[in-house]
């Protein structure tokens, strides 16, 4: 296999990265699993907007191994393009997301519009029997480079001690200029189906509440935002908007109810702050800050649900940082939403 696969709870790994911005590592508040720890399903991400991404499949079964390969483009509704891909024991293929080939070099089917974003999914069959890489080239010259996290696994499953926040540090060092800080809230299908339903906007989101921190540990409030595979000019954006401000109906979000998780603001990705803003011109987690150097904590305090779903009670996040020209780094990480099934 010719990919590097970096671990991202350590600060070393800012020391490994060939691309070498000595930025931010993601870190959270609960002990965080190893990214190149097998899995059966993987949550990434993918950018055509002047940019190029790679994503790397590795099967670990022993035997031949049916995965489903979604990818969900924020740009058009959050629609949904998929095929299902066969590899052989210890089968390593890469996607070209621009032109996407299956791992026997035929046409997948799926062909995604000039700046299509979104998500990317690999769901095996079979526990811990995959892992992956993604690889993202940005026209000015700087790469993301990290492993895709996996979900099939329980993080923690006390009930009463689940997380509901996580941090990340960034600062100015190498030049940091630019972030794009992705969140990707999961929900998957029935038990025994391949498939993640991230498409439907109005069940699948997660509002988080925002603080930046500076070197003294000031905190500095932000704002509440919705992450979603949603942007302000999808069909269904005022849509969602109330749906988080007033999730009605849904038991497992009564902390939601009455305005609790109103936000003003949508997206799959947003900028830092006016210091470190969005690589794309984006919104910001926290407009109207200039602290070039802190931690970003990132609480979660309501999230969509569909109660004919198995929702997950994770999200998969992803810090990329740059300076705009030859150098980035990307760390990814696991939050909890804190709403443990009630009883």
């Amino acid at each position: 296999m010719n990919s590097v696969f970096f671990r991202t709870v350590s600060i070393l790994l800012l020391l490994l990265l060939l691309s070498p911005v000595q930025g931010a590592f993601a870190g959270s508040s609960f002990d965080t699993i190893e990214t190149d720890t097998p899995n059966r399903k993987m949550f990434g991400f993918f950018d055509l907007r002047d940019r190029e991404t790679y994503i790397q499949i590795t099967n670990l079964n022993p035997g031949s191994h049916n995965i489903h390969i979604q990818l969900f483009d924020v740009s058009n509704d959050c629609n949904e393009n998929d095929f299902f891909d066969v590899y052989t024991p210890n089968d390593t293929h890469t996607y070209n997301i621009r032109d996407i080939q299956t791992n026997d070099g035929t046409p997948s089917g799926v062909v995604l519009p000039e700046g299509a974003y979104g998500i990317f999914v690999a769901f095996g069959e079979f526990t811990e029997s995959i892992i992956g890489n993604i690889r993202i080239l940005d026209n000015n010259g700087y790469e993301y480079r990290s492993n895709i996290p996996g979900t099939d696994m329980d993080i923690n499953t006390d009930g009463n001690n689940l997380e509901e926040f996580a941090t990340f540090n960034f600062n100015a060092q190498g030049g940091v200029l630019l972030s794009d800080i992705v969140l990707i809230a999961i929900e998957d299908s029935d038990e025994g189906k391949q498939e993640a339903l991230l498409a439907d906007i109005l069940n699948v989101w997660s509002t988080v509440d925002v603080n930046i921190y500076d070197l003294n540990e000031n905190p500095f409030s932000c704002r509440k935002v919705i992450y979603s595979c949603v942007n302000q000019e999808s069909s269904l954006y005022q849509s969602l908007l109330e749906e988080a401000a007033d999730p009605s109906g849904d038991d497992d979000d009564d902390d939601c109810d009455g305005g609790a998780c109103a936000a003003s603001v949508a997206d799959i990705e947003y900028g830092i702050n006016d210091a470190v803003p969005h690589s794309k011109g984006g919104e910001l987690l926290c407009p109207g800050n200039n602290i070039s150097e802190g931690f970003v904590r990132l609480e979660h305090i309501g999230r969509g649900g569909n109660e004919e779903l198995s929702t997950q009670d994770e999200a998969v996040v992803y810090v990329g940082l740059n300076n705009g020209n030859g150098r980035g780094s990307l760390d990814t990480f696991w939050v909890q939403n804190g709403f443990p099934d009630e009883e």
